[in-house]
């Protein structure tokens, strides 16, 4: 039994079932795009730890920055010490993400507390319960968190689930156009979003509306600009907070600090974590500052929030996004990426889509050329024969029949071709 095994053994013997393998796989070391694995083997890593590592495994000036703080101070809670690391953070953020005349920022530990604190905030600012959220989203595992999340899979027997929570459609464009154009596709969904407020919801009741701007586990579905753009007129005439969740879409992912700058929109709040510190925990909620004063003092906030290592690393890891250049590389990848899909998709039927907003690319699979006929099998091959060729890949999608790729952005152009070359190499086997 290899040492990898061993541990995947030890691994079902010792955690809950209920905690997902969802690569069999281990790791000793890593650094850059590569993992190596318990048994010496390397791993090309196209998964980035679910988008956590744009700026690449332990990167060296983010590992100084841990332990010169690590020797200064661990913890002691910024509601019962201020330390000037978590207030430098946040005035970055704040830069980085600007939400009008003036943002203020508090600091988490994950995705998914970012959420749930945003949900509070604007249920304090606008005195209302209801909260809007889509179709194949994904914000998380904690009780609110799981409530808007999609995917009935990740919610068996977790109920009862938050109330007030109201789920519309997400504008798919590839999955429901039916011949549209976008212009046409993106008036038919405003108008079910019109119409929502006389069969789903009274918008006076509604605290926020809650979107991906690119669903993560979702599958990489892109909102068309149009909608984004009607969806916050749509908040504005209703007095509705409007959050974007950018855990996975942010920090040069796209090409871009966040998604929502492709799209010249400025939400009220911005939610961030995953690649904000290479790897270490931490989230932020980001917004407008009578939005985010409008929650009362003890009503946000939690014992590790901002941890000061993290903060540290997060500063960091910004610095070294910036020093490297990673938005104008996630572009590079981007453009290679979908030139590759591009080409496999007219060689290979079961490709259906290939899509996405930078460096965040997806291919779904189907049956018979049909979009509603995912084909989640040849999904599954795929990623399998390309983890024995060495190559990691994660599958995405409500279905489970879209790969997802999320390599680190300081991955090279000959890791990249030979990863790439991989997949479509093993593309015909799968199938």
């Amino acid at each position: 039994m290899s040492r990898t095994q061993d541990l995947l053994a030890r691994r079902k013997t010792i955690v809950p079932h209920g905690v997902s393998a969802f690569v069999e796989s281990s790791v000793e070391s890593a650094h850059g795009a590569v993992i190596t694995d318990t048994d010496g083997r390397e791993l090309l890593d196209f998964g980035g730890g679910i988008g956590v590592l744009n700026a690449g495994h332990t990167p060296e000036p983010v590992v100084r920055a841990i332990q010169e703080q690590a020797e200064k101070f661990i913890h002691t809670c910024f509601h019962v010490t201020t330390y000037e690391v978590y207030l430098e953070l946040c005035e970055k953020l704040a830069e980085l993400f600007s939400h009008g005349e003036r943002t203020k920022v508090m600091l988490t530990n994950t995705g998914a507390e970012s959420v749930e604190n945003a949900i509070k905030i604007a249920r304090q600012s606008t005195a209302r319960q209801g909260v809007i959220c889509f179709t194949d989203a994904f914000h998380g595992r904690s009780m609110m968190a799981m409530t808007l999340t999609s995917k009935v899979d990740y919610k068996l027997g977790c109920g009862p689930f938050a109330p007030e929570v109201y789920r519309l459609q997400f504008p798919n464009f590839y999955r429901y156009g039916n011949g549209m154009s976008e212009e046409q596709f993106v008036q038919q969904e405003l108008q079910r979003l019109r119409e929502s407020t006389h069969n789903v919801v009274d918008p006076k009741n509604v605290a926020a509306v809650i979107i991906e701007l690119v669903q993560g586990e979702g599958g990489f579905n892109v909102a068309p600009k149009g909608y984004i753009e009607g969806l916050r007129t749509f908040c504005d005439e209703h007095g509705i907070v409007l959050i974007f969740d950018e855990v996975q879409t942010g920090f040069c992912r796209t090409g871009k600090w966040g998604a929502q700058h492709h799209y010249d929109v400025t939400p009220d709040i911005t939610l961030l974590a995953k690649s904000i510190a290479a790897g270490m925990p931490l989230g932020a909620v980001v917004g407008k500052a009578d939005i985010m004063d409008s929650a009362k003092p003890g009503t946000i906030g939690g014992t590790y929030l901002g941890n000061p290592v993290s903060c540290a690393a997060a500063l960091a890891t910004i610095q070294f996004m910036d020093d490297n250049n990673l938005n104008t590389r996630a572009a590079e990848i981007s453009e290679y990426i979908f030139s590759r899909l591009r080409d496999m998709q007219q060689k290979f039927p079961v490709i259906g889509d290939v899509r996405g907003l930078g460096a965040m690319q997806a291919m779904e699979l189907i049956k018979n050329g049909d979009p509603l006929q995912p084909d989640s099998e040849t999904c599954s091959n795929l990623a399998k024969a390309c983890l024995e060729r060495g190559l990691l890949l994660v599958t995405a999608g409500t279905h489970k029949n879209v790969i997802r790729f999320l390599p680190p952005l300081v991955i090279s152009d000959e890791q990249l071709a030979w990863g790439m070359g991989t997949i479509e190499e093993l593309v015909v086997g799968s199938a």
